[in-house]
């Protein structure tokens, strides 16, 4: 995205330390050097040391810092050495985002239950564990912070993922009730529900799919990760600081349009 902009301050977020999963690519990447460009220190965590390495790298070109953290986030043990180190580097966590995520498109009917608990670990059991680890170790006790959750658009589900939307509906509705559970300790929580974004996760699917979706958005392209990142760290920073407890779209007006096809035909009884 050549042409982007950011529409931040440099010194928007300074001060903060944010920690974003699945920080290697993707809406994760964009984010983390959107944070790290508006002033934040950043850790980066995610299964994979290469990309995590590559945003380090940008990030400290850019004169940043950052710190990267390879761990599988399903795995409590990683969980706790991934905030372990991003305390000891840093001294505080002010602003969680979560995004790391993974789904499969299959017809409902053809999920198995291993697929749908593969699925479900790493949306919502990974997300809870982490949330859990930052908001008790470093929010709680130091005064408040951000956590982001990172759902889907359309909010009504999906047709060919109907694990992956039960499961960014559960971080959803998590989102508002830790809003209101966690308001006493300053902690804030908001869940941003990208659309379909152009990101390197596109890839793997076919061409007439990535045409179909860009057809049912109501402006006519595909969101770019920035733009998502971009809305995120504005949460992040003083500007965002009355907004909790909600899910904010980043659709191009997907949600509102609805599947914007028609439904699937019946089949003979």
């Amino acid at each position: 995205m050549t042409d982007y902009r950011s529409p931040l301050r440099p010194d928007a977020n300074a001060g903060r330390v944010a920690l974003v999963t699945g920080g290697g690519t993707g809406i994760g990447r964009a984010t983390a050097l959107e944070l790290a460009g508006s002033g934040a220190r950043v850790a980066v965590c995610g299964r994979r040391a290469e990309p995590l390495t590559r945003v380090r790298g940008e990030i400290e070109r850019a004169g940043g810092e950052c710190l990267a953290l390879a761990g599988d986030l399903r795995e409590p043990a990683d969980v706790e050495r991934i905030v372990d180190a991003a305390l000891g580097r840093f001294g505080a966590l002010d602003v969680l985002v979560n995004n790391a995520g993974g789904q499969f498109t299959a017809p409902a009917e053809e999920i198995s239950d291993g697929g749908w608990r593969a699925v479900e670990r790493v949306t919502v059991d990974a997300v809870w564990s982490m949330t859990r680890a930052v908001a008790t170790r470093a929010m709680i006790p130091g005064g408040g912070g951000l956590i982001v959750f990172v759902g889907f658009s359309p909010l009504r589900g999906i047709p060919g993922f109907a694990h992956a939307a039960a499961g960014r509906a559960a971080v959803a509705n998590l989102a508002s009730g830790l809003a209101l559970e966690w308001s006493r300790h300053r902690i804030r929580s908001v869940c941003v529900a990208p659309g379909t974004i152009l990101t390197e996760g596109l890839e793997g699917y076919a061409p007439d799919a990535i045409e179909r979706w860009t057809r049912a958005v109501p402006l006519g392209r595909l969101g770019r990760p920035e733009e998502v990142a971009s809305v995120i760290a504005f949460l992040a920073s003083a500007g965002g600081g009355y907004v909790t407890g909600t899910t904010i779209v980043v659709d191009g007006g997907a949600d509102a349009w609805g599947i914007g096809e028609p439904p699937p035909a019946l089949e003979a009884s």
